[in-house]
């Protein structure tokens, strides 16, 4: 067996040192970078991230860049598809409605006007309409009903998307895609409010709760059980008693500022009474640091991986419970659009036009997984057992 030679040119002894000695050749990164890390590493909750982030640019400059109103009625395209069965003619499509109205589509998939009628024949179960100086006739004689011209029937269709509504419209004929973006703006407004709300309200009152102990404690929680034993809904209907009229969006902000941080409290609370029995905690008392800066400096900074998962939690909640508030008749009043409006208004016509209740509940169901993929992955992420996982 041959040895290798080596070149002893090959080989550099390294410097000594006592400074270098015990450094690590790892990249330093900060608590905040660390969370970052571990988060973007998750790829559900990058997922959550990208759709909320998707859900507020829809929500604050979709309305801006739409061409159309959330409230103005086209009583002329009422109950408009998004995908349409349309007659091919020379001069652009027919889209025949549900009540038997044509709509003179262009060539460009864009809604043009509802023709105007001529006149009603009813022994002949028909209709005869203006087409641009032609007659065409809608035979509703037998299902399913015929488009004709001059007694031929145009049997030709094909199915176009909608250009000048992409999510159709409503009753009323409005926009649903507006009214989607508007409906996503109330939405998160109320969610953020109560947030806010759950944070201030929630951290105060379960901190000085734990904090101060004995008897403070038992009745501080026994108020917390008393509230929560309360059905929210009764809460908005007598505050919407007390109120002006016309404040149905005011009066879920409010309930769910004033009432919605008990479970906020639970969570700070039983994360305080674990950390103020820490030596720190001693030795800030032992040196005679005043309760609020020990509550403020001390255990509420140690406290918030634990409150900032629970608010993120509590936002998707706050959305659903103002979409069922608006779909009971207890949220905003018309014509201002929210997501729960939008699904009740769709109930009406749920069998023969079901996307006007798919936009709505899909929104509400994306934005909620949006927000629970964030808390997951954040409660992962700040917790310091699972670091280096």
């Amino acid at each position: 067996m041959t040895k290798t030679q080596i070149e002893k040119s090959l080989w550099e002894e390294l410097e000594s040192s006592v400074d270098k000695s015990e450094a690590l050749s790892l990249k330093h990164r900060t608590y905040a970078g660390d969370v970052w890390f571990r988060f973007r590493h998750k790829p559900a909750s990058f997922v959550g991230l990208v759709i909320i982030f998707i859900v507020l640019l829809f929500a604050i400059f979709g309305p801006m860049i739409s061409n159309h109103s959330y409230e103005k009625q086209e009583l002329s395209f009422v109950n408009i598809p998004p995908r349409m069965n349309v007659y091919e003619l020379g001069k652009g499509y027919i889209y025949i409605t549900k009540n038997l109205k044509p709509i003179h589509i262009g060539n460009d998939s864009r809604l043009i006007k509802a023709l105007p009628r001529i006149k009603e024949d009813l022994s002949k179960k028909r209709t005869s309409y203006d087409f641009d100086s032609d007659v065409i006739f809608v035979d509703y004689s037998s299902r399913p009903f015929k488009l004709m011209s001059e007694d031929i029937d145009i049997g030709k269709t094909k199915y176009i998307l909608n250009k000048t509504y992409p999510l159709g419209t409503d009753k009323l004929g409005r926009d649903l895609m507006t009214r989607l973006m508007i409906g996503a703006r109330i939405s998160l407004l109320v969610a953020f409010i109560a947030a806010f709300a759950n944070l201030i309200i929630g951290i105060l009152y379960g901190g000085i709760s734990a904090y101060i102990g004995g008897n403070t404690d038992n009745v501080m929680m026994r108020i917390v059980d008393i509230i929560s034993t309360i059905p929210l809904t009764l809460y908005v209907i007598l505050i919407m008693v007390v109120l002006p009229s016309d404040t149905g969006i005011l009066s879920i902000i409010i309930a769910l500022g004033t009432v919605y941080w008990v479970n906020m409290a639970r969570v700070v609370r039983g994360q305080i009474l674990t950390l103020k029995e820490q030596d720190y905690v001693h030795g800030a008392r032992i040196m005679g640091t005043s309760t609020w800066y020990i509550l403020t400096k001390h255990l509420i900074p140690n406290a918030m991986g634990s409150i900032i998962v629970t608010v993120t939690m509590l936002i998707p909640q706050a959305i659903f419970i103002e979409a069922f508030m608006s779909f009971i008749g207890l949220g905003v009043s018309p014509p201002m659009a929210s997501w729960g409006t939008m699904c009740n208004d769709a109930l009406e016509a749920l069998r023969t036009n079901p996307y006007q209740l798919f936009a709505p509940s899909l929104a509400i169901c994306i934005t909620m997984f949006g927000f629970n993929f964030i808390g997951d992955g954040l409660r992962e992420a700040l917790d310091p057992k699972l670091k280096g996982r």
